[in-house]
């Protein structure tokens, strides 16, 4: 049997190509949008896709299932557990098998037997695979994608708070208790292969190591220990971070089929002369290192650094009915452009050099930075205003006293409620948040901003943690 694991760091995503050496046919497990990794692979390998399979309905990705059904003339299995809220639509133009509690099905000599594991989502499901073809009649692992991470479990609380469906979580929580009693009773040496690792929103602690087994994560993960399922339902449900924006379209697209990927080149912008004429609506991204970015960039433009986060904010501030116009290094195209497919921003109608946008500096505006002495000693003016963009759980934790919280991902949402006229100093952790929401506050006509270098974490340093920080 041939392995493989495949992890993209901007959505600590995981996913798998199993191939049969025997008949040389091989599957792959929850494909990310970008298939070319599991093709070049399966061709150094002498391997043929037959299959893809997912374990869910993912909200942090757009998955590849359908395209290398497609690319591959490959069988999609997925689940047909749940409830018709979340069954799969619109499969009818390819070749697809339904999956429920107990089913299974063969690539080559390889067993996938279905286990309904409900909790993260209805549907879920997870596979595990026997080696029939190395001679053996027990299994080897399973892939539990969103049900059990190493170190956790999946969140039942998304499709609440990021789709809406009221009362969803608490069910979800009860039902996920429900399927780790099944869990434990698969044999301790099962290996488990994970569908996410640390970096994930779709759990609070997942351990940033690939793959674990079961009798390890009974030992260790703390909701495979713990036996009151009411104690188990409180702490599941407590804590859980405010999931990004942009769930709630990945779980459409991949509920109704995700557009294929095209191939299309990206218009090259020359001049900003050029740019002008281009939608105004358009969303210009600016991908340079947020330094670059203060000292000089074009009015109207956001700044999200091309850098692991890059994806993750994107989803959050770019609106999903909007052209995107970048501004960014040719040589990076390519990967900036395949990271915001990832998550469905296809609607890229050009990009433009940074030397390009720099070579015309009389349509530039900068921003400052500010150190957290020089925000003491501000803060007794009431020209200026501070504002906080860390997440709610950092604001509980503790915050500078007369910030006001305006988290970086509603931001946009809440600007009428900044003071007008005034200075602002914005900070989160450590300076990197406050940078992104330091060009969105220009971009909507709030221009005189500083960024508070080092954040609050700079903050509680320089001030020995005496200034004054209520919790």
């Amino acid at each position: 049997m041939f392995f493989r694991s495949f992890f993209d760091e901007s959505l600590a995503q995981m996913s798998y190509l199993v191939g049969c050496q025997q008949t040389g046919e091989a599957i792959v497990i929850d494909p990310a949008r970008s298939i070319e990794p599991y093709l070049g692979m399966a061709r150094k390998k002498g391997l043929k896709i037959i299959a893809a399979a997912e374990t869910h309905i993912h909200a942090d990705f757009v998955s590849g299932s359908r395209e290398i059904a497609q690319h591959c003339d490959a069988t999609l299995y997925v689940s047909d557990e749940g409830d018709e809220q979340w069954e799969y639509n619109q499969l009818e133009d390819i070749d697809y098998v339904l999956l429920k509690d107990g089913s299974t099905f063969m690539i080559g000599q390889i067993e996938f037997t279905v286990m309904h594991t409900a909790g993260h989502t209805p549907e879920s499901i997870s596979f595990v695979l026997t080696d029939k073809g190395g001679g053996s009649s027990q299994p080897m692992g399973i892939f539990t994608g969103d049900f059990v991470f190493v170190g956790d479990i999946g969140r039942p609380d998304l499709l609440e708070k990021a789709v809406g469906v009221i009362g969803s979580a608490e069910l979800g929580a009860s039902q996920m208790f429900q399927s780790l009693q099944k869990f434990k009773q698969l044999p301790d040496y099962l290996q488990v292969w994970p569908g996410h690792g640390a970096g994930s929103a779709c759990g609070k602690a997942l351990g940033a190591v690939p793959m674990s087994t079961v009798g390890y994560e009974k030992l260790n993960n703390w909701a495979l220990r713990e036996e009151d399922q009411e104690n188990f339902i409180k702490t599941l449900l407590t804590g859980q971070s405010t999931p990004p924006n942009y769930f709630a379209m990945m779980k459409k697209f991949n509920k109704m089929g995700p557009p294929l990927v095209s191939e299309g080149k990206t218009n090259k912008i020359r001049t900003v002369k050029e740019l002008e004429g281009h939608d105004a609506n358009a969303v210009l991204v600016d991908t340079r290192r947020a330094a670059e970015f203060a000292k000089g960039h074009l009015e109207g433009t956001i700044n999200i650094p091309f850098n692991q986060s890059f994806t993750n904010w994107a989803g959050e501030l770019i609106d999903y009915n909007s052209e995107i116009i970048l501004i960014a290094e040719e040589s990076k195209l390519n990967a900036i452009k395949e990271s915001l497919s990832s998550i469905g921003l296809d609607r890229i109608v050009g990009f433009i050099e940074p030397f390009d946008v720099l070579a015309d500096d009389k349509q530039l505006e900068s921003y400052g930075e500010v150190d957290v002495k020089q925000v003491q000693e501000y803060l007794l003016d009431d020209q200026y205003h501070l504002v906080d963009v860390r997440n709610e759980s950092e604001w509980t934790e503790g915050r500078i006293e007369g910030a006001e919280h305006m988290p970086l991902n509603l931001l946009t949402k809440q600007l009428d409620d900044l003071p007008k006229g005034k200075t602002y100093l914005v900070h989160c952790k450590s300076g990197a948040r406050s940078a992104i929401a330091s060009s969105l506050l220009q971009a909507h006509g709030y221009k005189d901003v500083m960024n508070v270098k080092g954040g609050y974490l700079a903050w509680l340093k320089e001030t020995n943690k005496q200034a004054p920080v209520i919790k």
